[in-house]
């Protein structure tokens, strides 16, 4: 009998592991695109984040779940479709189907043109909340992944800090691994306050967590 490669063993042990995963049936039921609308929620709900009347960027957007908890955070009384109080922008290079009253621009974040169109989007405004959901496509070499997601993240610092209300927040996805220290101390080096959360909706055997900086250190 031919062994099943191993590949395929691994993408049915995951497909059986997501389609029973309670947080994919929730976000099915409650009408989110993924589970990971509850990564974000639970870090809101513990630090009070996001509220109506406030701007909000995503970053790293597709396929748009953290769009739509915030779009649902903004709206009068959670609503997923109807007038907003506040304005959201998210920014993706995969495209991504389109929310209600968010203003969505489609290219690669590490790109000056792409990057001028986010700021013209965000119209001079001070921007509350930052959430950036960003990875680069892993190589599976440290050194490399670990050069990659460092830029990623010190691009996300850089708009924070250029963008940020004194007393706003950035939340950031990075990983344990190589450099992991080093983004850290960046956090410390930008913000007040910084915390790393795992929420419950992200998985045990996933390396990823979260980094939320609040409030902005005098730049003076």
């Amino acid at each position: 009998m031919k062994a099943q490669p191993k590949s395929k063993k691994v993408n049915k042990a995951w497909l059986h592991d997501h389609i029973n995963d309670p947080w994919v049936k929730l976000a099915q039921k409650e009408g989110y695109r993924a589970r990971a609308a509850y990564k974000l929620k639970e870090i809101d709900e513990q630090l009070g984040l996001i509220r109506p009347g406030q701007v909000v960027v995503d970053l790293g957007s597709s396929p748009g779940a953290w769009s739509q908890y915030v779009r649902r955070r903004l709206a009068p009384a959670g609503a997923a479709a109807g007038a907003l109080d506040g304005a959201m922008i998210a920014l993706d290079l995969l495209p991504m189907e389109p929310i209600e009253g968010v203003t969505f621009i489609q290219g690669d974040f590490r790109e000056d043109a792409v990057l001028e169109r986010l700021q013209q989007a965000v119209q001079g405004r001070p921007v509350d909340v930052v959430v950036s959901d960003m990875a680069p496509n892993l190589s599976g070499v440290d050194s490399v992944d670990a050069a990659r997601v460092e830029h990623l993240i010190e691009l996300a610092l850089d708009f924070a800090g250029q963008h940020l209300r004194p007393e706003g927040a950035l939340v950031a996805k990075l990983f344990h691994g190589s450099g992991y220290s080093q983004l850290v101390q960046r956090f410390k080096d930008r913000f007040q306050v910084v915390k790393a959360l795992k929420p419950k909706a992200s998985r045990d055997r996933s390396a990823e967590t979260f980094l939320v900086g609040l409030r902005l250190k005098d730049p003076r």
